[in-house]
């Protein structure tokens, strides 16, 4: 079974979004920094109540997925559809924008850390238009794992396979066969897992450092760095001195052209402007 190396290092930068939240942006910094069908990967990691109250107030999506994970803190979303979720440490929200979305989310704590991710996912040609949809997972929703050598895996999407157990996570079905797994190791611990050849896959440590790979081609991947991986059948990483925590994210890659403006993701020119007359008519959703 070949095992993936790693491909090329995608640094996160400074960013700001919403009304000005301070976060670090890896993939999405431009369009040569995607992974398809991965679009974007913001990380908010701040202990000042500054870089995140104004939070990210109610705007547009089409053409895509978000998927929001947080470690530490608190977040209200609401939807024009009607939704209204509370997104608390260790939970996740899976938003599928489909047709269209308009929605708002807003940090409900005055103080302390707030800490998560927003991914986003790119839907499939056939898929772009379809109905908008909500899953809020709570975090005893998520299954998670004790490894051997100590350490957890959280299973937040696709399936986990490791000493014997199958472990399904909180999201099955969707077209692209999402993996993502959030990884936490000891000191030096290894974690090693299939992965099918045909899937895009990256690694994005948010704690301590890894090295990806065999002992013999390892090489290191620092903490807020996105690592892309080689293709092979197997994903192998080793933690550093200080242990490590990372995501793991793996997907069937859709080959379809991707323009982007803003908050919409879509196929063509022509679908982008009929995303902005919709948006401005009211006719997005």
């Amino acid at each position: 079974m070949s095992t993936r190396s790693l491909q090329r290092i995608i640094r996160s930068i400074p960013a700001s979004d919403g009304a000005g939240v301070k976060l670090g942006r890896s993939l999405g910094q431009s369009p040569f920094h995607r992974v398809d069908p991965f679009l974007m990967l913001d990380e908010i990691s701040s202990d000042s109540p500054d870089d995140y109250l104004a939070g990210f107030p109610a705007h547009p999506h089409r053409g895509f997925e978000t998927v929001t994970y947080l470690l530490e803190g608190h977040m209200l979303h609401e939807d024009h559809l009607g939704n209204r979720g509370d997104l608390r440490s260790g939970g996740v929200q899976w938003m599928t924008a489909g047709r269209g979305i308009i929605h708002s989310e807003m940090p409900q704590q005055e103080d302390g850390r707030l800490h998560g991710f927003q991914l986003w996912i790119n839907l499939p040609a056939v898929e772009k238009m379809k109905a908008a949809a909500y899953r809020d997972i709570q975090p005893n929703e998520i299954p998670h794992i004790e490894l051997a050598q100590g350490g957890t895996a959280k299973v937040i999407a696709g399936t986990l396979e490791i000493a014997g157990k199958v472990i399904h996570g909180a999201m099955q079905g969707l077209s692209t066969a999402p993996l993502f797994f959030d990884v936490r190791l000891p000191a030096n611990g290894i974690f090693s897992h299939p992965v099918t050849a045909t899937l895009s896959a990256f690694l994005y440590p948010y704690e301590g450092a890894l090295t990806i790979g065999t002992p013999d081609i390892a090489l290191p991947l620092q903490a807020h760095e996105a690592g892309v991986l080689s293709s092979g059948e197997q994903i192998e990483v080793r933690a550093g001195a200080d242990g490590a925590g990372f995501l793991l994210l793996a997907a069937h890659p859709l080959g379809e052209p991707v323009v982007q403006y803003g908050p919409f993701v879509m196929n063509t020119k022509t679908e982008i402007e009929q995303a902005i007359q919709d948006y401005e008519s009211g006719e997005l959703v």
